[in-house]
């Protein structure tokens, strides 16, 4: 039987994009979801912002010393900033979440508490709890399924932002835009355990989505049939053990 693991520390890596409203109180709940619990750091990455994001961070800065702050000098798109993270982050695992504050930090304690041996991602399931629109509620429905029918890649919430995994495996993937929405199929391919856990959903409390539902729907198949095509080249060699 697998045996549970718990990491000795913890990089919490968001990506954000004119979110000059929320990067305080989400800090702020991250704070009170780990300390004590655990060593993290927080990995702010500004893709980018037109607003105020990046200077708000710059002034959290002066008052928490876990607070890291990377910035890219134009927009890059979420995968991108979710790599960025990942390389300059100082621990061997990786939480992601959504800069808007949608997924509740504390829910990432029970992904840490669904953590194995052999487990290389443990997803958010926002499948019963998820506060948006009915249209990204649908649009969300169908291209879970579709992707699920196709890439087998037994994750019922592929695009969930809320997501524990392996420094180490997420820079061994092949990396492309929009790579995130793909990271179970991809660490399948890569030969890793996946795990699903129910999280909470929350309405956005300030700003407005980065991403329309169009957008994504059109690129989202596109990419889909990369992914597909990847997984059909995929080589997982055994080696040998010498005696």
């Amino acid at each position: 039987m697998a045996q549970f693991i718990k990491p000795k520390a913890l990089s919490i890596v968001v990506p954000v994009c004119n979110e000059e409203d929320n990067v305080a109180d989400l800090i702020f709940e991250i704070r009170k979801a780990l300390q004590k619990k655990i060593t993290y750091e927080i990995i702010y990455v500004d893709d980018g912002s037109k607003d105020r994001t990046y200077k708000n961070l710059k002034t959290l800065q002066k008052t928490y010393q876990e607070l890291r702050l990377i910035s890219h000098q134009k927009s890059c798109g979420q995968s991108t900033s979710i790599r960025t993270g990942v390389k300059h982050a100082h621990y061997d695992w990786i939480v992601t979440l959504d800069g808007d504050g949608q997924n509740n930090p504390a829910d990432i304690l029970k992904l840490l508490n669904m953590l194995k041996e052999g487990v290389e991602l443990v997803s958010g399931n926002r499948r019963h709890s998820r506060r948006d629109s009915w249209v990204k509620r649908i649009s969300s429905v169908i291209a879970n399924g579709v992707r699920s029918w196709m890439l087998q890649d037994d994750t019922p919430d592929s695009g969930c932002g809320l997501k524990l995994f392996s420094k180490e495996v997420f820079l061994d993937l092949p990396y492309f835009d929009h790579m995130h929405r793909f990271l179970p199929a991809l660490i399948k391919r890569h030969g890793g355990l996946i795990i699903s856990v129910p999280i909470s959903h929350r309405p956005r409390s300030h700003g407005y989505s980065n991403y329309g539902t169009l957008d994504r729907l059109l690129v989202g198949v596109v990419d889909l049939f990369g992914v597909a095509w990847l997984q059909r080249r995929a080589k997982l060699p055994k080696i040998h053990k010498e005696e």
